[in-house]
């Protein structure tokens, strides 16, 4: 492993000092007077620049013989929900319809602050709001496949039609009856190296991709929910299944092309770019400039770029892989640091030779401040 695949010293003190969630899962800061390493986003007292390693992966770390911080917790993923969140999961998933009050979560050693904080963090609403998506998501998948209202409501859990009616309206924006035309999407948090994303799909194929703290990513859901009329809910299907195995192997570096089906709503020159990029290969980049003329557009490189930005599918649908003119990284909605990441991580595995002596550390000097 050469150095190049850290970022410069500097920077990674930048983001060291500033939490920066971007550069999650690109290093890890290893402290020497304490003998601990942490994610770039721990929330304990910062360290001293010059006591300072960076590494590449956290099996760096430990190899260096340094111990995991029990605040960040770096060998687990990023996201990963806690065992006594995962338990409670896991039950949700054997009962769907079932409500859980307080007084159920209370008898489990659960308190329902933490357990609302928790959730708020992770999936932007309370562990009871999602729930409720959750059922209702169920409910219009059942009457769209020609299920009665009254039957998809009692299934899941609702006791009272006229309050399955009103939830239903204030969630998916629309009556019981007018659904049976409407599109369910259903949402997975998916957990990767550099941090969790969001993974959308519909029974036709995988429509959003993305990293959660993507700034983009509320108004590409409202995108979804109001030019394209889709209903949108927690839940799985065998998309979601598929892309999530896709993406383990991919960071492992055992996979070079999805193939999980995808279905991008968009106009005709947004999807023409976006399949433009599915053709680049694996490993290799292409300007802007150079995308335009693939597309007979020679002049048109501006308007490429804010197609190439609008996806929604990343990684999958491979804008990372755009570069600009002279070779910088431009622009990325997950962060350049992710950016530089994804192309470095498809190099490596594409051109396993030549890559120069491993080393896995860059230790920051006193001379630099």
């Amino acid at each position: 492993m050469t150095t190049s695949q850290l970022p410069p010293v500097p920077e990674m003190l930048r983001a060291m000092l500033a939490s920066d969630a971007a550069y999650e899962g690109v290093f890890y800061t290893a402290v020497k007077t304490t003998g601990i390493f942490c994610r770039p986003t721990c929330t304990a007292r910062k360290p001293k620049p010059e006591n300072v390693v960076f590494h590449r992966t956290a099996e760096d770390a430990l190899t260096a013989g340094f111990r995991p911080c029990k605040r960040c917790r770096p060998l687990d993923a990023k996201g990963a929900a806690p065992d006594w969140v995962a338990a409670l999961l896991k039950d949700v998933e054997a009962s769907p319809a079932r409500r859980w009050t307080d007084e159920d979560l209370a008898a489990r050693a659960i308190e329902p602050a933490r357990l609302r904080r928790w959730f708020k963090d992770n999936f932007g609403m309370t562990f009871h709001a999602w729930l409720r998506t959750r059922r209702l998501g169920q409910a219009l998948g059942s009457i769209s496949a020609g299920e009665t209202i009254d039957a998809a409501a009692y299934d899941n859990g609702y006791e009272s039609l006229s309050g399955f009616r009103e939830a239903f309206r204030q969630t998916m924006g629309t009556t019981p009856g007018r659904s049976r035309t409407a599109s369910l999407m259903v949402y997975r948090r998916i957990l990767t190296p550099l941090g969790p994303m969001i993974a959308m799909a519909e029974e036709r194929g995988l429509s959003l991709l993305e990293f959660t703290d993507r700034p983009a990513l509320p108004a590409e859901i409202e995108e979804l929910k109001g030019r394209y009329g889709y209903a949108i809910a927690p839940g799985g299907n065998a998309h979601l299944d598929q892309v999530e195995r896709e993406l383990e192997a991919y960071f492992a570096g055992r996979l070079t092309a999805f193939s999980v089906p995808l279905l991008l709503p968009g106009t005709p020159f947004q999807q023409e770019v976006w399949s433009a990029l599915q053709r680049i290969p694996f490993g290799e980049t292409r300007s802007y400039g150079e995308l335009a003329s693939i597309l007979g557009r020679p002049g048109a490189s501006r308007a490429v770029g804010r197609a190439n930005g609008q996806n929604r599918v990343s990684i999958v649908v491979p804008c990372h892989r755009i570069i600009g003119a002279d070779g910088s990284l431009t622009g990325y909605g997950g962060g350049q640091p992710r950016k530089d990441f994804l192309l470095k991580l498809e190099r490596r595995v594409r051109f396993p030779e030549g890559q120069g002596a491993a080393a896995t550390t860059r230790e920051v000097q006193a001379s630099l401040f």
